[in-house]
């Protein structure tokens, strides 16, 4: 039997942290050195350039291109690679072992897909509440620098979001989509997640903090409530079907169905804009409730009844 390198679940998670924040400054440095040698720019232009690029990105030449490969060396060496090296080389296990179920149903797979889908309209409202937290007077300055960052974040969203071409999509969709599906369904859900399980011996702590975790890294805290509840939606989908795919596809299909709606509005096929969609009917809200709850009981009904793997 192969035993990991590091000893205990706590001694674990500190190296994992250690190798994404090394992979986090490898990556945006190399991100750096690629704009630079794209853009010709020198040492000093460049720090220039990063500085407009996250303030008016509208203003850089060919801005929209930059953003895209600064976020997916960014995405790729933060998440994902380090994700892969702690489990290959400190877990000494690999791909196969992301996995403790036997493949599931093909239904599962449809319902995984699916049920983020019908999901839209219960979040909406988590969505809602989120964006309407107000602080105390004594705390205003928070609340003014947390909506300076999400005013920021939506704009660079609203840029990288401003596409046309069916070539901009694929980009999209393997930039803001699919990286970031495999990268944080890797770390969040196929590392943290199961470690923490082993650690509490309760997977249900362990899914709603690793999902707390997941949303608190992306620094959008009027976006932390929804976001939260969407990790432990992947999280339980991973638990309930065994299979890290599984979630990865729902993290997939989450975020790219929001990217060819956008898609579908820029080039003038839908006339609404579903960036714009905040609050839903309660009508709607309460069929979301009922269907979602009926598709997560037979996706967790079909997991269950696939064996463990040895």
């Amino acid at each position: 039997m192969v035993h990991t390198r590091v000893p205990g679940t706590l001694g674990g998670l500190l190296v994992l942290v250690g190798f994404v924040l090394i992979g986090m400054a490898v990556g945006n440095v190399l991100a750096v050195l690629i704009l630079a040698l794209i853009t010709g720019s020198d040492a000093d232009s460049i720090t220039g350039l990063m500085t407009e690029l996250f303030i008016h990105p509208e203003n850089i030449p060919n801005g929209w291109i930059a953003m895209m490969v600064l976020q997916g060396i960014v995405h790729f060496f933060s998440y994902l690679l380090p994700s892969l090296l702690y489990w290959f080389y400190m877990e000494r296990k690999d791909l196969q072992d992301f996995n403790f179920r036997k493949k599931p149903a093909p239904i599962t797979w449809f319902l995984a897909a699916i049920v983020v889908l019908v999901f839209i309209p219960i979040n909406s409202q988590f969505i809602t509440w989120n964006s309407n937290m107000v602080f105390p007077e004594s705390w205003s300055w928070l609340e003014t620098w947390m909506r300076d960052k999400e005013d920021q974040n939506a704009m660079l969203t609203k840029f990288m979001t401003n596409y046309q071409e069916i070539g901009q999509l694929l980009v999209a969709l393997t930039v803001v989509v699919l990286l970031p599906a495999l990268g944080e369904e890797v770390l969040f859900r196929g590392i943290i997640q199961r470690k923490l399980a082993q650690h509490w011996a309760n997977v249900h702590i362990a899914i709603w903090v690793s999902a707390a975790i997941f949303s608190a890294i992306h620094f959008q805290f009027y976006g932390f409530l929804p976001r939260m509840i969407l990790g432990a939606l992947f999280g339980y989908l991973y638990y309930w079907s065994g299979r890290l795919s599984v979630a990865i596809l729902a993290h997939f299909v989450n975020n790219g169905f929001v990217l060819v709606m956008m898609f579908l509005y820029n080039t003038k096929v839908l006339k609404v804009n579903i960036e714009e969609i905040k609050t839903m009917p309660l009508t709607t809200i309460l069929v979301s409730i009922v269907l979602t709850t009926a598709i997560l009981f037979e996706i967790r009904k079909t997991g269950l009844k696939q064996k463990t793997l040895a």
